[in-house]
């Protein structure tokens, strides 16, 4: 049973729900339906995971070699690519079942449309043929807003739209960390992550852009859902030590791997934190 719960690569799909409990609440304006929360929660866990499983398969020659991914079931032999195939259906027509019954006909069509491109968009198209692959890949990952807002409400609004972007923005540095700390990984696999093939001053620079339009786009979605002052302030603390994590990335060769390794993590700080400050400032209003 193992390798099929390691299909769904779930440390990575905790990401897409701490993103979509604060959609859930945001389009409430308080605390969200139960049974849309539960059904979001549940078939947001299961289709994030089909759309992983799916991943493998396609990548599992890539994952053979990499050190990072060379253990994951398909590569290491643990499953056949038809197991993980019929798995990651599986999960898929749950997920949409569960979408369809208990939440609303727009957040099935978004989930659907997730997976489609997550697996055929980035997987397929995007990430083995441009440096760019997870700055518009990355669109999946961002998803969820959407589809926790259309859950409660079968509409979408300005506020999604801006937390969507505070997704969007915050991806490519949260992988392109990942990409300079396994850099050779990605070179042997021939993956054109932008580490592997740009200069580190391009990287700096667009690390910076994508950082400070993440702050922007912060501002933006509190602004657009009411929230108190404070949660201004708290998101401007945040923004200040992830932006000098990310300033420390033009210190020298011995130091550049370790702050990539730093940089991921306060990202993951980041959009964590952000996201209960939406939920605690949109209860407190």
């Amino acid at each position: 049973m193992r390798p099929y719960i390691d299909l769904m690569k779930l440390r990575v799909v905790e990401l897409l729900i701490i993103t979509t409990v604060p959609a859930l609440f945001l389009a409430a304006e308080g605390w969200p339906p139960l049974m849309p929360t539960i059904a979001s929660l549940i078939g947001g866990t299961l289709a994030a995971g089909a759309a992983n499983a799916f991943n493998m398969v396609i990548e599992s020659d890539i994952d053979k070699l990499m050190s990072r991914t060379k253990h994951r079931p398909i590569a290491s032999g643990l499953l056949t690519k038809k197991q993980a195939s019929r798995f990651a259906s599986f999960l898929m027509i749950i997920s949409l079942v569960i979408f369809w019954v208990f939440t609303t006909p727009l957040a099935t069509l978004l989930t659907s449309l997730a997976i489609l491109f997550y697996v055929a968009i980035y997987t397929v198209a995007l990430k083995p043929n441009t440096n760019q692959n997870i700055v518009w890949g990355g669109i999946a990952g961002c998803l969820p807003v959407l589809i926790g807002w259309a859950a409660v409400t079968n509409s979408l609004s300005m506020t999604a739209f801006w937390f969507f972007l505070v997704v969007f923005f915050w991806t490519p540095p949260h992988f392109w960390a990942i990409a300079i700390r396994y850099h050779d990984d990605y070179q042997a696999a021939n993956i054109p992550m932008l580490p592997v093939v740009a200069s580190r001053k391009r990287v700096y620079i667009e690390m910076w852009f994508h950082t400070l339009m993440m702050f922007i786009v912060s501002g933006l979605t509190l602004n657009s859902a009411g929230l108190p002052t404070w949660t201004y302030y708290l998101t401007a603390a945040l923004a200040f030590v992830f932006g000098e994590q990310v300033y420390k990335l033009r210190k020298g060769e011995a130091e550049y791997e370790k702050v990539a390794g730093r940089i991921f993590h306060f990202s993951i700080l980041y959009l964590t934190l952000f996201s209960i400050l939406l939920v605690v400032g949109q209860l407190l209003i």
